[in-house]
Order: structure tokens, then sequence, then C-alpha cells
């Protein structure tokens, strides 16, 4: 074996191979097509009960005159995340000195560090926000809620305000059937205010399938970002399975035993670009083997390369600011507790 180890160089392939990122559907979507964020907070209306004046009259009957106000107004803070880089000069050296190197390695850790808060963020936006003493981005345990997990919505009480407040929650006794399913979509719609996406675990999917007839069974490629490009395009997106003309998509982050029924019209990522940074272009390179490398645009930030003054070092940080949030939770439902058919 010396013979050739003493007269062969080495080759080192061409890019790394992620073996611990997996899927990370719902944060990929979201973040994919954010909205930009304005002024101090987000601030919306909502019509919370319905003006009941007026009705039918003769003659010289007395109309009400009451006064309505039946609208409250939602607020939301900005929150941030960050994830830091540090190298040494040394390693950064050594590497830039081979003309033949397989990659830069500022710019694979750079990369390496954003998929991993990317990951960090998609585990938050199945939370309920109440992470790390409340800086966590708020999640679709807090927003697709009843009251059970946040009793307090966008600074209103949800039952207060009920109606609008609350999402349509539903213990599944264990079992998912497609009457279930088609309940839920009903008390989440109205006319053509109807559910665009559902979202579930891997296990839930699998359920799902089984629930089909075999002609049903048609699996379709979905966006990554809302709609955005689809299939055949040469840009790839997420596998599933349709039911009532909406995409019901398998995620490793989602929460055990649910099914979320979201309308992604009244559900939107607002991103805050921190002040003094750079965008990050997250269009990966150098690491293959999981779902970021066809991602673009996620609104990520970073600090430039900073060097310390006691140290032969160089330090970055990445941050990611704004806010998951719905306009209007009533357009969402789950169904929890799901284990079979």
């Amino acid at each position: 074996m010396s013979r050739v180890t003493t007269t062969t160089n080495e080759y080192l392939m061409a890019k790394v191979v992620d073996g611990i990122l997996n899927s990370n559907v719902l944060a990929t979507r979201l973040l994919s097509s954010p909205k930009k964020w304005k002024g101090t907070k987000i601030i919306k209306s909502v019509k919370t009960e319905k003006n009941t004046n007026g009705g039918s009259f003769s003659g010289f009957d007395t109309f009400s005159t009451n006064a309505v106000d039946n609208r409250v107004r939602l607020e939301f803070d900005p929150k941030f995340y960050e994830k830091g880089v540090t190298l040494p000069l040394t390693e950064i050296s050594i590497n830039q000195s081979d003309p033949s190197r397989i990659a830069d390695l500022t710019e694979i850790e750079l990369e390496s560090a954003t998929e991993d808060m990317a990951d960090d963020i998609g585990t938050i936006f199945y939370g309920d926000g109440t992470g790390n003493g409340g800086k966590d981005f708020l999640g679709l345990e807090g927003i697709v809620d009843d009251g059970t997990n946040v009793a307090t919505y966008g600074g209103q009480t949800r039952a207060s305000y009920s109606t609008a407040l609350n999402s349509t929650v539903t213990a599944s006794g264990g079992t998912l059937t497609l009457a279930k399913m088609s309940a839920l979509y009903n008390a989440v719609s109205s006319g053509s205010v109807r559910t665009t996406l559902g979202m579930t675990t891997e296990d839930i999917f699998s359920l799902y399938e089984q629930l089909l007839q075999p002609q049903e069974r048609i699996v379709k490629d979905v966006p990554t970002m809302r709609g955005g490009v689809t299939a055949g395009t040469g840009v790839k997106g997420f596998s599933g399975l349709f039911y009532k003309g909406f995409p019901i998509l398998a995620d490793e982050k989602c929460t055990s035993g649910v099914m979320y029924f979201l309308n992604e019209n009244f559900l939107e990522w607002r991103a805050l670009t921190m002040a003094k940074t750079n965008a990050v272009k997250f269009k990966m390179n150098d690491i293959e083997g999981n779902d970021y490398d066809s991602v673009s645009g996620l609104g990520f930030s970073w600090s430039d390369w900073i060097i310390p003054t006691n140290q032969a070092a160089v330090i970055s940080h990445m941050y990611l600011g704004g806010e998951l949030w719905s306009k209007l939770p009533k357009r969402h439902g789950k169904l929890t507790g799901l284990t079979g058919v």
C-alpha cells in the first residue's frame, strides 16, 4: 500500500455532504417569500363582531342609533435570531494557500452555519413563541390555537374574541379519517376563502395516503415558494398529496400527531433586515444532501468578518429579524393526537 500512497496524490471530492440536516419544508416555504417589515411593529385591525343594528321598518318606527365598536388591533413586535461563526486566521491562510482547494473555507462555514440557523428556525416555526423567555418567533402551535397554548394573541385575549382569534382544534381520538379532515376543512373555510396548504408529519402523511383509493394516490411537485415556480422548470419542489384541491406536505419538523390546515393568504413571515449588515445570498454551492441547496433569498443578513483585537481570528454573525404571524387565526385549524387510521 505504501507504494501507492507515496507516489499518488490524495483527492478530496468536491462538495461536502450534509449528514445532519433533513427536511425543513414549512420554514423554507415561508422564508422564501417574505413580506417587508415596516415601522415599530406589525399592527392589524380585525373585525370581531357583526353590527346588529338595522332591520325592516314601516312608517315612523324608531331606528337604533347605538354606536357599534366591533374592531380590535393586533400588535406584534419584531424578534431576532443570531448564529455566529468563528475561524482562526491560521486555518484560513492554509486554505487560501492551496489554489486547488475544493472550497473556500470562509464561504463554506458561512453556508453551513446559515443552513444550521435555518434549521433552528424551522423548529421554532412549529413552536408557540414562548421559548427563550418569549424571545422566539411565533410558531404554528401559538397561531393555530384556541387559547389552550397561547391565551393572548397579538395583545388581545383569545377568550374575549374567540370567533376571530381562535383556530379550530380537533382532538382526533387517535384516528385519521376523511370525515374528520372534511369537518376541519369546512370549519376553517367559507365560500372562496379556503385552505391552501396542509402540513403534517411523515408518519401521518403515510396514513393519509392509506385513506386514498389507488387512483387518487397521485404525488405532485409543490413549489418551495408559495405562488412560485412549478415542476418542470428545473427548480426543486416538495412532493405532496392533494386534498380538496390543496397540497398536503410532510415535514420532519411538524409537531407529532398533528395535521395542520393552513390558509397562506392569512399567514406570513414579515422580515426585518438588520441595519449595517450584508444580505446573505443563500444559494448553496458547496454542500449537498439536504433541502437547502435550491433555496435563495431567505432574508438572512450577516455582520461581515470582524477581527478581534486580541486573537488571530475572524468572527461573523448571521441574523434574522421579523415575525411569523397570522392576521386571522380562525382560517387555520388542526387535528391532534393522530396515531393511525
